[in-house]
């Protein structure tokens, strides 16, 4: 990859398979963290999430013409994950990934603030995301960009801690820039 620059739109329905590539090459690197009937099931959840229709919005990022990275937007905690409960009514970031050859030219941080924007745009003050300590890259790149833990919004996935972040929209330093 060249230092080209990273270009974020609106997915189309064209990119459907780049998508799932770049999603199953992101999240395969926990194939070999998780138990193999749970990383079954976590494969299965991402490429049923790909044809899903609850999003607010899905962006790709590409990266000298090729679509590298992408994120889905969802309105709430039950479009979201189809828990009411959480009782979040903003926007939620999932399924943020880029692929392995492409990291570190700022994908993840573009995508975020793109979200970030969108969000912001449609009157939300805030944006949330949910991920584990399995994801600790991840974990720290949301802290760096603004991201609070939200305690109160974890939830449990078996065994697993899923922990709540939230962005303060009209604060956020990630779009001041």
């Amino acid at each position: 990859m060249s230092a080209k620059a990273i270009i974020i739109r609106h997915a189309v329905l064209s990119d459907r398979d780049a998508t799932l590539d770049v999603l199953l090459d992101a999240y395969g690197q926990y194939e070999l963290v998780l138990p193999e009937p749970r990383w079954i099931e976590y494969k299965e959840s991402i490429v049923a999430s790909v044809d899903e229709s609850a999003t607010k919005a899905r962006l790709v990022a590409e990266l000298d013409g090729e679509v590298v990275g992408s994120v889905f937007l969802f309105d709430s905690s039950d479009a979201a994950y189809g828990r009411p409960e959480l009782h979040i009514h903003t926007p939620i970031i999932r399924l943020l990934a880029v692929s392995q050859k492409a990291r570190g030219y700022g994908v993840a941080t573009e995508l975020i603030r793109a979200s970030a924007q969108l969000a912001r745009d449609s009157g939300a003050e805030t944006l949330h995301l949910h991920t584990s300590d399995m994801m600790d890259s991840a974990v720290r790149l949301y802290e760096r960009l603004g991201f609070e833990r939200a305690y109160d919004k974890d939830i449990m996935n078996g065994e697993t801690l899923v922990k709540s972040y939230v962005l303060q929209l009209k604060k956020a330093a990630l779009l001041q820039v």
